[in-house]
């Protein structure tokens, strides 16, 4: 298989011995360019419902075919991106390119206008960059990162991801707020925040070196084999069944919104406080899933995202609802976002890295994107409440069926 040659060491003075530095240098770098990228895709993030519902009066039907895009579009990709970057053994490369994408498409939203097709095209493309991205920078970071520390390093990297979260929405609050209401601002800033995280790539980041073993080639039937493994088989499957059950966030900020009775322009302001949560818990979590357990933690950050759904039609309502929620939802994501990834490393050989956690990320995408179709629709059908109702009940029986499937031998 494919092994990294070098990893990052440091010498102790203790001991005087060489080990394993707590947070590689690549992993620091590489959550440098996510918190460059994140407050560009979050200041569209954040602006999308505002401008979606109030600037071009589309449904929430709409809405949902638009989210679900910016969802489920990477899916495909992920695993173009996964095999491709294996084979080639230059995931670096392969994550450029789909950096590259995303940016681009920042330019591409003023000439859409009001047309929900290119809206949706330009969604599509930005989505597409992700997906090409995502596999192969998570690939980078359990390469150079010793086993027992990936949930760690997982969390080191979703903690710098984060400030980027957090920051996005606040520049797009504030220019809402102080500036201009007019969408091509806000984009053009957007574009700038993932130019810079592209150059930081390129320029700082360096691809590890690899050496071949003979005998392990990276083809579409060995990745495609990877699902005989009854771990990542098992893992898989129990993503996407959480993930069909997972409301988009867009979907409960826009019900957060309107059930808290909170300002529209709050909408942009509420991803600050998920990303706040999740800045502050992401390491902590991380390390504590290293030690406890990754699946355990996974699961458990669905049982948050339970009571936030219950939240939403609790006895509770204005600021106090707001602050409580976010909170847990962000709990949520520190639980889950790096620490699958952390579990889905263990499972999978170095040579196929890229591969196998594309694999467990396009399930979850797609079973994301048929959430978010489906949520517009209800609250296009139904009233708000019975359609948390029906994502309250998903939710219960997707826990239940997940905790029924996964067995001791995934349990870490």
């Amino acid at each position: 298989m494919y092994v990294a040659s070098t990893r990052q060491t440091k010498v102790s003075p203790s001991d005087g011995g060489v080990r394993p530095s707590r947070v590689p240098t690549t992993v620091v770098l590489l959550g440098t360019v996510s918190l460059l990228t994140d407050i560009s895709s979050e200041m569209v993030t954040a602006f999308l419902p505002i401008y979606v519902i109030f600037n071009l009066q589309m449904s929430y039907l709409q809405l949902g075919l638009l989210d679900g895009i910016y969802t489920g579009a990477t899916a495909v990709l992920r695993l173009v991106g996964g095999h491709v970057s294996d084979r080639v053994h230059r995931h670096k490369a392969v994550a450029v390119v789909g950096y590259g994408m995303s940016a681009v498409t920042k330019l591409a939203f003023p000439a859409i206008g009001a047309s929900s097709v290119g809206l949706g095209g330009v969604l599509a493309v930005d989505r597409a960059g992700k997906g090409l991205r995502t596999a192969p920078r998570d690939a980078l970071i359990s390469l150079v990162t010793p086993k027992e520390r990936l949930g760690e390093a997982f969390g080191v990297h979703r903690t710098m991801d984060t400030v980027g979260a957090l920051l996005g929405p606040l520049a797009t609050f504030a220019l809402l707020s102080w500036v201009t209401t007019r969408p091509d601002p806000i984009f053009m800033i957007s574009f700038c925040f993932a130019a810079l995280g592209v150059i930081v790539l390129i320029f700082f980041v360096r691809q590890p070196k690899l050496e071949r073993v003979p005998g392990k080639v990276v083809t579409l039937r060995a990745t495609a084999e990877l699902l005989r493994n009854k771990g990542m088989r098992r893992t898989t499957i129990a993503a996407g069944l959480l993930g069909l059950a997972t409301i988009s966030d867009a979907f409960v900020f826009v019900v957060l919104q309107r059930v808290s009775g909170v300002s529209p322009t709050w909408l942009a302001l509420m991803p600050v406080g998920t990303a706040l949560t999740f800045l502050l818990a992401a390491t902590p979590l991380g390390k504590l899933a290293d030690r406890a357990g990754r699946w355990r933690m996974f699961f458990a950050g669905h049982v948050l995202l339970l009571a936030v759904y219950l939240l939403l039609l609790g006895p509770i309502s204005g600021v106090p609802l707001v602050l409580v929620t976010v909170a847990l939802h962000g709990l949520f994501y520190a639980a889950t976002d790096g620490v699958l990834m952390a579990h889905g490393a263990t499972l999978v050989p170095e040579h196929l890295r890229a591969s196998g956690l594309s694999i467990v990320q396009t399930g979850q995408a797609l079973a994301r994107f048929a959430s978010s179709v489906c949520f517009g629709l209800f609250l296009t059908s139904f009233a708000f409440s019975t359609a948390v109702l029906i994502s309250i009940s998903t939710m219960t029986i997707a826990l239940v069926g997940v905790f029924l499937l996964i067995r001791p031998e995934v349990s870490r």
